[in-house]
């Protein structure tokens, strides 16, 4: 066939290359304008960092995304060291108190008053919520707690047993 081709096509140089067609798509994106000012472009940057992160949530599952799963991860590796009030405080930083049995046995477990009190309020929450069933493991930790020395955590934990 050589240079005398028929198709329509062949000879037209009006058409575009894939570059000058990204090109074009580019340049004339509708919506696109970035905000000029500084404070305007902070607000406009916290706004996507909010709904990526409501999107990661959404793919990843659970609460706090991937951040969650990894410190829920790290708390549930922490159990039975001296590191699992760090791993549960930093979980608590980030994602807030626990929904999960696992987790809130979790805080249960720490010692530490303030922790302990965020995991049974959590307990009481998502019981509330019927998001979450009591286990046999759960109820033990309840009654050593009641049982415990210190008194607003006893009264904490006696309160939920009445509840279950």
């Amino acid at each position: 066939m050589g240079d005398d081709d028929e198709r329509p096509a062949y000879h037209d140089r009006d058409k575009k290359s894939f570059a000058e067609r990204d090109r074009m798509r580019r340049e004339s994106r509708p919506g696109e304008a970035r905000p000029r000012d500084p404070a305007a472009q902070r607000r406009s940057a916290a706004g996507a960092q909010a709904y990526l992160k409501q999107l990661d949530q959404l793919f990843v599952g659970g609460p706090g995304g991937a951040d969650g799963k990894r410190l829920a991860r790290a708390m549930l590796d922490a159990r039975g060291t001296p590191g699992l009030s760090d791993a549960c405080r930093a979980y608590l930083d980030a994602v807030g108190p626990p929904r999960e049995a696992r987790l809130i046995s979790c805080f249960l477990d720490t010692g530490d008053r303030e922790l302990v009190c965020a995991g049974l309020e959590a307990l009481r929450e998502t019981r509330a919520r019927a998001e979450l069933e009591v286990s046999a493991g759960l109820l033990r930790q309840l009654r050593m707690l009641a049982d415990g020395p210190d008194d607003e955590v006893a009264e904490h934990a006696e309160a939920l047993m009445d509840d279950i």
